[in-house]
């Protein structure tokens, strides 16, 4: 055993014994490098002890400043917000923070297709000639300049609220709030932008308290939180710190049915009972982004700032629908994807970025498209969809350890690329057709040596050793003390060692179900989601009756009042 592998387990004993929990909880955490003085803050993280003073982040106190103003003022405010979960949360919780006082703000979200992402000069003129005298952007507009000098230069006001990466220069706004701005020293850059919008209402209120405002009179902070949360979870932001505070309150929040559009969404999407991570990133999250992405680009914002539950129902149903016909369209677009880059990898070395474009591909969709091809091939990927006049509108998505935001950005320095930016994971783009070879070669050597170490170095790291014999509710039950999980703490992975697959089948949406049997004779029904056509599912479907070893992580399946445990599987392996 190595020092490290006895450091662990000696931090696991002290956490079993302070905090009195189970040894497979205690384990978790101590492999996870969470000691013993800091494990009671992680399992039940506050906002009390984490939340840090707004004013660490650089132009705050101005943008509460003039956000205050606008209160007092009774100023005509319009928000102008990204189509994505993180930009729907922010816009409805700016919303309602202003509805409180009586303001009815505007809100404006951009068609994905016609506009494209962030603010254009259009619209903004328009939110200015609809009487707007400051707009707040959300999630977005951190590189908006010539948008930011068209509504300034016709007298309005102007607070960005973002958290996307950023070059040297900036609009001139009235304030900027992105913790990764290059001036920004706070060391929140792993909020989302409604975070952002979070801290921004602190130091809002704070200055209106100030300014001699009662605080019963002003809003409950904490009653927004499960906006905060929802958003957290589906823009993948890591859940370290304030952002565990933010979930495990927020989920909280939410379970009280206090927005009505939540509540709604969920009845519609059948989900009953406690919401947890799950729900938030792979039910919710997607039926609000179904609007951007191939309806109407407000109704994600629209539903979450609802107060009516009829209203807000009528709306989640749409998005219900809409979602169901995007995964759909997601299926077609993507056999077609893998159908070409199978044959691309076919005549030659995998490349280092993949890169696939198609007049067939939905502008709305290729964001899914790279992420699937990501993690079927476990390495960063880029989809493009191309129009009629040969305008290419793509997503990228990344591996940790390739920075494909920087990446993007650098394409555009090299005029290779008319815009794009974003995240390290994830980032956005737009390319002229007769340019992709040029993208394509420029992705290769950037990300040539870097991504093949990455993928050679790759491993599953599993948190522990199973057989179903021992799986239960309770172990699940248990293993969720250590949450919640998601990016940056995932769900545990476990081995189930030398386990026969008794019966298996591919059923609808491209999911492979089995039965796992132990040598013992006891079994656990297990599922590899959309690994049907993959490596995976192929063993699943045809290695029946024979040993293999098995990792996945556990959940709980309720259905018609029965909760039987599942093993959803990531990866198999000769016995």
């Amino acid at each position: 055993m190595s020092s490290l592998d006895l450091r662990a387990e000696g931090e696991a004993t002290r956490i079993a014994q302070a905090l009195g929990l189970p040894s497979v909880v205690a384990q978790l955490l101590a492999a996870r490098g969470v000691d013993a003085p800091g494990a009671a803050g992680f399992l039940k993280p506050t906002i009390r002890d984490l939340l840090p003073n707004p004013s660490r982040l650089t132009d705050m106190d101005a943008a509460a400043s003039r956000l205050a103003d606008a209160i007092e003022r009774r100023e005509r405010v319009a928000v102008f917000g990204d189509y994505d979960v993180d930009g729907a949360a922010s816009s409805a919780m700016l919303k309602r923070y202003l509805r409180h006082f009586g303001l009815e703000a505007a809100v404006r979200i951009p068609d994905r297709i016609s506009e494209g992402y962030g603010p254009n000069v259009p619209a903004m003129i328009e939110l200015v000639e609809d009487g707007a005298t400051l707009i707040v952007t959300v999630d977005c507009g951190t590189t908006s300049f010539e948008s930011v000098a068209a509504a300034r230069g016709r007298g309005a006001d102007i607070l960005v609220l973002d958290h996307h990466q950023t070059v040297d220069a900036l609009p001139e706004a009235n304030a900027i709030v992105n913790p990764n701005r290059r001036d920004d020293a706070s060391g929140l850059g792993h909020l989302c932008a409604a975070g952002i919008v979070f801290m921004t209402l602190v130091a809002t209120q704070r200055e209106l308290r100030r300014r001699g405002r009662d605080a019963a009179s002003l809003p409950d902070l904490m009653r927004l939180l499960d906006l905060v949360s929802l958003a957290t979870v589906c823009d993948v932001v890591p859940l370290v710190g304030l952002n565990r505070a933010f979930l495990v309150r927020g989920l909280q929040t939410m379970g009280e049915a206090g927005n009505a559009g939540i509540a709604a969404l969920a009845r519609a999407a059948r989900l009953h009972g406690a919401f947890d991570a799950y729900h938030l990133g792979f039910i919710l999250g997607p039926r609000i982004n179904a609007g951007g992405r191939i309806g109407e680009a407000d109704l994600g914002s629209r539903l979450l700032a609802l107060d009516d539950p009829i209203e807000a129902f009528s709306i989640a149903e749409r998005l219900d629908g809409l979602n169901a016909e995007r995964q759909a369209m997601e299926r077609a677009m993507l056999a077609r994807a893998e159908a070409e880059v199978e044959a691309d990898l076919a005549s030659k070395a995998p490349p280092a970025v993949i890169l696939t474009a198609s007049e067939h591909y939905h502008p709305g969709i290729v964001g899914l498209i790279a992420a699937r091809l990501k993690e079927r091939h476990r390495r960063p990927a880029v989809a493009v969809a191309v129009d009629g006049l040969g305008k290419g509108t793509g997503s990228a998505r990344s591996i940790d350890g390739f920075d494909m935001g920087r990446a993007i950005r650098g394409a555009v320095e090299a005029g290779i690329l008319e815009k794009g930016g974003g995240h390290a994971m994830a980032a956005g783009l737009t390319v002229r057709r007769d340019r992709l070879a040029d993208l394509r070669a420029f992705l290769e050597e950037r990300g040539g040596e870097t991504v093949s170490a990455l993928v050679s170095g790759e491993v599953l790291r599993i948190d522990g050793a199973l057989s179903a014999a021992g799986l239960n509710a309770d172990l699940v039950h248990t293993i969720e003390k250590a949450g919640p999980f998601g990016a940056g703490h995932p769900a545990p992975l476990f081995a189930l060692a030398s386990h026969r697959i008794g019966s298996s089948a591919a059923i609808n949406g491209g999911h492979v179900r089995a039965t796992l049997r132990a040598q013992d004779g006891s079994t656990v029904q297990a599922i590899a989601f959309r690994a049907a056509e993959t490596p995976i599912g192929e063993r699943l479907l045809k290695d029946r009756d024979r040993p293999i070893h098995v990792a996945g992580a556990l959940s709980i399946d309720t259905w018609q009042g029965r909760r039987e445990v599942r093993f959803r599987i990531v990866d198999v392996a000769n016995a």
